[in-house]
């Protein structure tokens, strides 16, 4: 991966959107130079897909937290990683490094909706405890940048 194909990432993060000519006109490459570069950037993992970004307060998700699991001392990660995919409510899971084997991202629409979270996430085996941060706002997240 060169600058150029980071050039490319950066732009296609701004704007899943864009044509190949308008990518091209961006990093001074024909259109389909950068449909070339794209195939090859998707067909080895760099780039995993495209999505719509949405404001979760606009679909009803109020309330965003960061959940520390932690785990029972014969917890199986692979288990508890499991149940905690089949959550709707869970966006994201991180397995982490110190006390916590997991941190979890869960949107739901309210405070009382994130305690039936909390007590759901209590009773799959595996979990200890957890411990809740509750996301006052969200300043920025979603932008890795690609490494120079």
């Amino acid at each position: 991966m060169d600058a150029v194909d980071r050039k490319i990432i950066a732009e296609l993060r701004l704007n899943g959107r864009a044509t190949y000519a308008e990518l091209g006109r961006l990093v001074g490459l024909s259109a389909s130079a950068v449909h070339e570069r794209v195939g090859k950037l998707e067909a080895s993992g760099v780039i995993t897909g495209y999505h719509a970004v949405v404001d979760p307060r606009a679909v009803g998700l109020g309330v965003t937290a960061l959940i520390g699991i932690h785990p029972t001392d014969t917890a199986d990660d692979e288990d508890v990683a499991a149940a905690l995919s089949e959550l709707p409510e869970v966006e994201s899971c991180y397995a982490v490094a110190g006390d916590d084997a997991f941190v979890i991202k869960v949107r739901v629409p309210t405070v009382d909706e994130l305690e039936h979270t909390l007590g759901r996430l209590r009773r799959i085996g595996g979990v200890a405890r957890t411990r809740t941060t509750v996301v006052l706002s969200t300043r920025f997240e979603g932008r890795p940048h690609t490494a120079e």
